[in-house]
């Protein structure tokens, strides 16, 4: 099921350049399902790589959104909530995004490293206004979806939501679930 919204909620906002719900996707599951959620990333990237066809951005793929997922499994091992650190994490790891695919696109498509640089720095600029749009969608949707996304995730598949309450063990022992990770 998870796959399966994130390969949906991509195509559905696929309309729309670089307004995308699979940042967000990824770390609610990360957040709410760990190891399970990163096994749905997975399949994600690999039913994306069977519609479209292998390319570049198919290391880009198989690198960040695991990378997100696992973030986010760490972030609700580790952490307090925080919407704030959660919408910051997700803000730096779309802005790496940009980047790390430049990087994949440049030195990979071209087939060779001179004036690496400045190759880079001209595929960059040119898609920064992609790349905008991007972390500005990232930055005001996580802060407005990502719990009530999350406890939707927690409250179908039967697990607890352990984000934002004031007693976490609370949730835990009311539900008599546990967390795969």
């Amino acid at each position: 099921m998870a796959a399966a919204t994130l390969v949906g909620g991509k195509f559905v906002l696929s309309a729309i350049p670089n307004v995308e719900i699979v940042t967000l996707l990824c770390a609610v599951y990360g957040y709410v399902l760990g190891v399970t959620g990163l096994i749905a990333v997975y399949v994600f990237v690999v039913t994306e790589t069977l519609i479209y066809g292998f390319g570049t951005w198919v290391i880009s793929y198989f690198v960040h959104w695991p990378l997100v997922c696992a973030a986010f499994i760490l972030l609700s091992l580790f952490t307090k909530p925080n919407r704030i650190l959660y919408t910051a994490v997700a803000v730096v790891l779309t802005v790496a995004f940009g980047v790390f695919s430049s990087l994949v696109d440049v030195g990979l498509a071209s087939g060779y490293f001179e004036n690496f640089g400045e190759r880079f720095a001209v595929y960059y600029v040119r898609g920064i206004y992609f790349y905008i749009a991007q972390t500005v969608t990232n930055f005001v949707v996580f802060p407005t979806l990502f719990v009530p996304i999350s406890k939707a995730v927690a409250r179908v598949t039967r697990r607890p939501y352990v984000g934002y309450v004031n007693d976490r063990t609370e949730e835990v022992e009311s539900t008599g679930a546990s967390r795969d990770r």
